[in-house]
């Protein structure tokens, strides 16, 4: 099986460290010296880049976790299959007589 799926620990580990530094950053921007209609500009651009980039992680996440569903399925179609054949070799090997 793969390894890198979508829901492995590393993911989430990534996600929460992005997430302390962006808060990090907007405290950061808070506590700065500087006038409240600039903080509040930097603040803005701030959350308009965060929601660009939990776009593009939900797009990349999105296609994951298809393309994880895509391939389960043909493993479950193929498996699915593969018994189907086994019980018609059984019942036609019941179902013929034994010469003997």
């Amino acid at each position: 099986m793969n390894d890198d799926r979508c829901c492995s620990g590393s993911g989430g580990i990534l996600l929460a460290f992005l997430a302390g530094g962006l808060v990090g950053a907007g405290l950061a921007l808070l506590y700065a010296p500087v006038s409240g209609r600039e903080a509040r500009e930097r603040i803005g651009g701030l959350a308009g880049e965060l929601k660009k980039k939990t776009e593009e992680w939900t797009g990349d996440v999105k296609q994951k976790v298809e393309g994880f569903i895509d391939e389960e399925r043909s493993v479950i179609k193929a498996a699915y299959d593969a018994g189907r054949e086994a019980m018609a070799r059984e019942k036609a090997r019941f179902e013929t007589p034994n010469p003997q």
